[in-house]
């Protein structure tokens, strides 16, 4: 597991694929740099990338109110079947059947429901596309299920739509930023299948 930065307070990694985010990420963590780590934040075990974990039970506390206040930036890359436009800013009503797992845009707010909210921008174009995704609201499954109901799952999503063999979702959190200790600090990192 690479780690872009450590202090006493945050660590930040970069989680690989397969590695749930609540408990073997923490605990991975912990071992590689000893003392304990807590959550701020999730990525859903078949999704890799940036993400932060707090070293200290103050450090988590102060991250849950960075969370709170919506300070902290997340940003996405991800490969999705067709060729979406160029860029756009959806929202829409989301609806987690917890059961089954699976979230569904439906069309009005009732109990249950959640507003999200996402911009994109497409980098590349073809049989496939690369975007790259900023998120206002962090939904379960928000990005795959957005773009899926607008006809473009993302490659290896089967879950939601996709037909290919790809093994995973390709999708990545490939920057995270938030207010640290009176400084914004940013950190970035792109799997291989989407940098230029």
């Amino acid at each position: 597991m690479e780690i872009l930065y450590s202090d006493a307070s945050i660590a930040v990694c970069v989680k690989p694929v397969g590695l749930d985010s609540e408990r073997e990420l923490p605990a991975t963590l912990a071992a590689t740099l000893g003392g304990e780590a807590f959550p701020v934040h999730r990525l859903d075990k078949n999704v890799g990338g940036v993400m932060v974990l707090a070293r200290t039970r103050a450090a988590a506390a102060a991250f849950g109110e960075i969370l709170r206040r919506g300070a902290m930036q997340k940003e996405y890359v991800a490969l999705v079947h067709g060729t979406p436009p160029e860029s756009g800013d959806w929202e829409d009503w989301l609806y987690k059947d917890v059961g089954r797992n699976k979230v569904y845009v439906v069309k009005r707010q009732r109990a249950g429901v959640k507003k999200a909210r996402l911009e994109y921008r497409r980098l590349r174009s073809g049989e496939s596309s690369l975007v790259r995704i900023r998120l206002h609201t962090g939904r379960s499954h928000q990005i795959r299920v957005q773009f899926a109901s607008r006809g473009y799952p993302l490659v290896g999503d089967h879950k939601y739509g996709s037909r290919d063999a790809a093994p995973a979702p390709m999708l990545f959190s490939c920057r995270i930023a938030f207010p640290w200790q009176g400084e914004e600090r940013a950190f970035t990192c792109l799997p291989a299948w989407a940098e230029p």
